[in-house]
């Protein structure tokens, strides 16, 4: 009962846990709560007022959509402004495609914008390799250096980021998941789907160098 507490709010004190099994006790064994007695106490608890409106608050900012991703910074400062103009056109090409499935009625469509985003991982891929090899060949650096540094940058530090934000939000199955999960991904669909593409529209097959297997291993590690 204890953990669950602190699992639930994270602030709560040992005084809190004792008045809250306290208030929760009606009859039978003192060592035993009833899902009957905890439902009862829960929801007249200041800790399900606190989650009902951070769960509203939610909605509010999931019903407005469009408008919040796409409204301008109000107030502050030419950082918050670059940024801005800076994924605009990101922001808005995912806002007008990818279904917002947190709005309500909209979650029957998560699996189209799953897929969707896919589409567009596949879509920023190929415009970024694209462009890091016509900047290597302009500043003359080699595709394979390009690839070792700039592409490895791109693709690794967004995952580190976000491994690093749900661990301190104490997710650490989350952010381990997320790691492994990349690459399994990378693996078992980033590879194979584009190869296997190839293979029906060219008729033959596709030919993998060591170097390719080299550059995954250093990427997964």
């Amino acid at each position: 009962m204890r953990q669950l507490l602190r699992t639930l709010e994270p602030s709560v004190t040992e005084e809190d846990v004792d008045d809250a099994i306290k208030f929760m006790y009606k009859s039978g064994s003192t060592e035993e709560i009833t899902y009957e007695e905890f439902t009862d106490w829960y929801v007249h608890s200041i800790i399900y007022t606190k989650q009902q409106a951070k769960i509203e608050k939610e909605m509010e900012e999931a019903a407005e959509g469009v408008c919040a991703a796409l409204t301008p910074p109000r107030g502050e400062g030419i950082f918050a402004w670059m940024k801005y103009l800076l994924v605009l056109p990101l922001v808005a090409c995912l806002t007008f495609t990818v279904p917002d499935v947190r709005r309500p009625g909209l979650g029957k469509w998560c699996y189209v914008s799953f897929i969707l985003s896919i589409v567009w991982i596949g879509i920023f891929s190929y415009l970024m390799v694209d462009w890091v090899e016509i900047l290597g060949n302009t500043i003359g650096v080699p595709s394979v250096v390009m690839g070792y540094t700039i592409l490895a940058a791109g693709t690794s530090v967004p995952d580190l980021l976000s491994s690093v934000i749900v661990a301190r939000m104490g997710e650490g199955d989350m952010a381990v998941s997320s790691s492994i999960g990349s690459n399994i991904f990378d693996i078992l669909v980033g590879l194979p789907l584009p190869w296997l593409c190839f293979s029906l529209v060219k008729q033959r097959s596709v030919v993998v160098s060591t170097i390719l297997f080299v550059c995954l291993k250093i990427s997964s590690v």
